[in-house]
């Protein structure tokens, strides 16, 4: 968060140098308010770049394995611009290269989930995975694998085409 305010304010004396040096060249005849104004609308820029690459730049650092299951756009009044083309701020994935299979239910698996926000930690959640009857079931307590499944979990069965029990269950 610190390197985008920083590259924001040097976009910023960036713009508003180059218009300086214009006004130079054109001896005096820009208008005073040209070089603040554009200076803003440099800022602004920065950030509306910086808000739509996020999502790209952390899929990309991402390490093998861990695979983007649901995606939430954001739109906000106080930025216009997102009614027209949201972005992209929190995202979940799931972690196929560790996912456990039960040895007595084979449809059974324990994956970790993660959660991505734009200007959140990353969380991780074990799941419980029933891909035979389409439920899952986040974890409480000790997510592990001993003698049977654990008696307490709240199973829940999402809708049709749930993006986590697609991904994990392999469609």
């Amino acid at each position: 968060m610190f390197l985008e305010l920083i590259a924001v304010i040097f976009a910023g004396i960036a713009v508003a140098g180059v218009v300086m040096l214009l006004n130079r060249t054109f001896k005096g005849h820009l208008p005073r308010w040209l070089a603040p104004v554009a200076a803003g609308l440099a800022m602004i820029g920065v950030t509306i770049a910086s808000e739509y690459g996020w999502y790209s730049r952390t899929v990309a650092g991402l390490p093998e394995g861990l695979t983007v299951t649901e995606t939430v756009a954001n739109r906000s009044f106080y930025r216009p611009w997102t009614y027209a083309l949201p972005y992209i701020d929190r995202f979940a994935a799931i972690d196929a290269a560790t996912m456990k299979s039960h040895a007595d239910h084979p449809q059974v698996h324990l994956a970790e989930l993660y959660f991505f926000g734009r200007w959140a930690a990353v969380s991780k959640l074990p799941v419980w995975l029933d891909c035979g009857s389409g439920r899952r079931a986040l974890s409480t307590g000790t997510a592990e694998f001993s003698g049977g499944l654990p008696a307490d979990l709240n199973w829940i069965e999402p809708a049709a085409g749930d993006p986590i029990l697609t991904h994990a269950c392999g469609g």
